[in-house]
């Protein structure tokens, strides 16, 4: 007789890996009791009810470059490249209360307002406190519906009834599909409502904006397949007892991945900052030591932020070394740069490295910026308050040329920067920009007499 296969499987609620029989650690992502029992119920409903298309030269596809739909944002317009596209599936994500809802809420808004009916479905609020924190926001428009459903095929009713030129789900761990008996929120509802989205998307050409919970971890709920499956991935970044967030785009099928954009929190919802570098900068106290100011870029956007630094003597066997918004092993390879190559005497110090205003830097032109401040604190001897200092450390203690160096010049010449101290080997595009002193070094030690005046 043949054996009768089971119509339940064990699924990683993590990864959405499936295993016949319950297993403690899943064998895909290796975390530990996230496997729980489901309904396999085979072929999804989106998968029949899928229409065939037919094949087509590329030459004779219809171009969709200039049909984006404005935010009325500059700010996440450059991050999603120009602005929503029609028929795209884009996921927003982030910490509770960075600002999600709020951002989704102005977006509806604004398009409501110039390209027409909008539909803002909410599954954790009603439709009353939507409007109340619309009101609040003052993004209050005719053409935008609120609508408190978490059933797909009556979302789709919504949907085919207003035929809106914006969808807004907030959030997709509340919204469910009666075709999967598990829960609202596990991976089978996750993973089948985003396909159902993205289907309803390309099918009828409207762009779904979706909002997305994280986990303590900081990665978003539900499968990791989710983030394959949207066009566009867009991450909040900031602390809640900060004023500034930061959207940054780690997927884009329609634009770059560098770009971000900088907001701000205030009582009026988020407003956009153009010029981020003058917000930065703003509090830099001036003749302190262990700060420098260095330019990172986002993007094609130069941006300049103030690197902090603090050495003090050890009171414990073990050194503590911590950082904010720059990465931990990073700054130990530069402090054994120091320690070895210049000869700072820094394995019985304290070191705290903080980026200023919340802002997270991953690049190596920011290493002489770090170094620098770490001498100046150590020495207790500040760096000139007009000073920009920029450059790629090795480990035999040079000084690597960067990318994009005159950009960088330039954006400090606009905020009054007038010395900048970069490698030798951008002298030349330095040189370009006019009205700067621009000063070349090879290594560490010509860094510090330049910008410090000593000599080791």
């Amino acid at each position: 007789m043949a054996k009768i296969k089971s119509k339940y499987t064990f699924v990683c609620q993590q990864c959405g890996h499936e295993e016949p029989k319950w297993c403690g650690r899943c064998p895909a992502c290796g975390d530990w009791n996230s496997m729980t029992e489901e309904l396999h119920t085979g072929k999804s409903g989106r998968e029949s009810q899928a229409s065939e298309s037919k094949p087509v030269p590329i030459t004779e596809v219809s171009d969709i470059a200039e049909l984006r739909i404005s935010t009325c944002s500059g700010e996440l317009d450059r991050v999603l490249g120009g602005g929503i596209v029609p028929g795209s599936l884009v996921l927003i994500g982030g910490d509770p209360g960075i600002g999600k809802s709020t951002l989704a809420l102005q977006v509806a808004s604004a398009v409501a307002g110039t390209q027409g009916i909008c539909l803002y479905v909410t599954g954790e609020e009603s439709a009353q406190q939507t409007r109340m924190r619309a009101a609040r926001l003052g993004v209050m428009a005719d053409k935008l519906y609120v609508v408190t459903e978490t059933s797909m095929s009556r979302i789709k009713n919504h949907v085919s009834r207003f035929i809106p030129r914006l969808i807004v789900i907030d959030s997709i761990q509340t919204v469910f599909t009666e075709d999967i008996p598990s829960a609202p929120g596990s991976v089978a509802q996750v993973r089948e409502c985003t396909g159902f989205l993205m289907q309803l998307a390309k099918s009828q050409n409207i762009p779904v904006l979706i909002v997305g919970h994280v986990t303590k971890q900081g990665f978003l709920a539900g499968p990791r397949v989710l983030e394959h499956i949207v066009d566009a991935v867009l991450y909040f970044e900031g602390e809640r007892h900060h004023a500034f967030r930061i959207l940054r785009a780690v997927k884009n099928r329609f634009g770059s991945t560098n770009e971000i954009g900088v907001f701000q929190m205030g009582e009026q919802g988020l407003k956009e900052v153009t010029n981020p570098s003058e917000i930065f900068l703003a509090e830099r106290p001036t003749g302190v030591s262990g700060s420098v100011v260095v330019a990172g870029m986002e993007g094609t956007r130069p941006v300049l932020v103030e690197i902090q630094a603090l050495v003090s003597p050890s009171s414990f066997g073990n050194p503590r070394r911590m950082t904010s918004g720059i990465d931990y092993n990073r700054v130990n390879l530069i402090a054994a740069v120091l320690e070895k190559r210049v000869g700072l005497h820094l394995g019985n110090q304290d070191i705290y490295v903080n980026v200023a205003g919340g802002v997270k830097l991953d690049e190596p032109a920011i290493d002489l910026g770090v170094a620098v401040a770490l001498a100046s604190s150590f020495r207790d001897v500040p760096v000139d308050p007009t000073a920009v200092v920029l450059g790629e450390i090795g480990l035999t203690g040079e000084v690597r040329g960067i990318s994009q160096a005159a950009k960088r010049v330039h954006e400090g010449k606009k905020l009054g920067f007038r010395t900048f101290v970069i490698p030798a080997a951008n002298l030349a595009q330095g040189r370009d920009v006019s009205e700067v002193k621009v000063i070349g070094v090879g290594t560490v030690s010509e860094a510090f007499e330049t910008a410090l005046g000593v000599s080791d």
